[in-house]
This record gives structure tokens, C-alpha cells and sequence, in this order.
């Protein structure tokens, strides 16, 4: 899978998800190693989600994760938790706003 195309499914995924119980501002970069490697974000702020295919430098967190991991993130076939126990999900910055994030998912 491409990069472009983890991010439309990001994307897809995050559109129907309701925002309105993040409270403030959550900035979550998420790098993409292996096949489809890049850096996108995922902001939420004021009540509205953007995905967007772009290093974020005021982010609260950084997650690093392989394609394949993050696309079973995203299907609900890897617990957020879990990856991060297994090594399979690295993070940068605020743990508690990425649990906030992976509620979303």
C-alpha cells in the first residue's frame, strides 16, 4: 500500500468518528515506517478532525509505527495498548493525549 493510500484510509476511517468529546487541542503525528513510509497528522481542534499528509511541529505526540501495524490499528485487529506493550508502537511525547487519540480509532 502507498503512502497516499494509508492516508485516505486514515482518513475514511477518522471521518466517522465523533470529536466532540475531545476536549481542546489534539496534535498527533504519526510516522509510517516500511512499505508506504511518510509522516501525516491527525489534528483535532475546535470540533473538527483534519488528516492531513504533513510533519506537524507543534504536535503533542509522535507515534512511529510499521504500515502493516498501523493498517490493523486502524482495522481494529491491533489494540492500541497492545502495540505499544509488543514494541510495535513507538511513542514521543504525551502518552495520555495518545490514548486520547487511539479512542478515536
Amino acid at each position: 500500500m502507498t503512502f497516499e493510500e494509508i492516508v485516505a484510509k486514515a482518513k475514511k476511517r477518522l471521518d466517522r468518528v465523533d470529536v466532540n468529546q475531545i476536549q481542546g487541542l489534539l496534535a498527533i503525528q504519526i510516522n509510517i515506517t516500511g512499505d508506504g513510509e511518510g509522516i501525516f497528522y491527525v489534528e483535532v481542534k475546535d470540533g473538527v478532525l483534519s488528516v492531513e499528509p504533513y510533519e506537524y511541529y507543534d504536535r503533542q505526540a509522535v507515534i512511529t509505527m510499521k504500515s502493516k501495524n498501523f493498517l490493523a490499528l486502524l482495522d481494529g485487529k491491533l489494540d492500541p495498548v497492545l502495540a505499544f506493550t509488543l514494541g510495535k508502537l513507538k511513542i514521543d511525547g504525551s502518552v495520555e493525549k495518545v490514548l486520547e487519540f487511539s479512542k478515536l480509532l
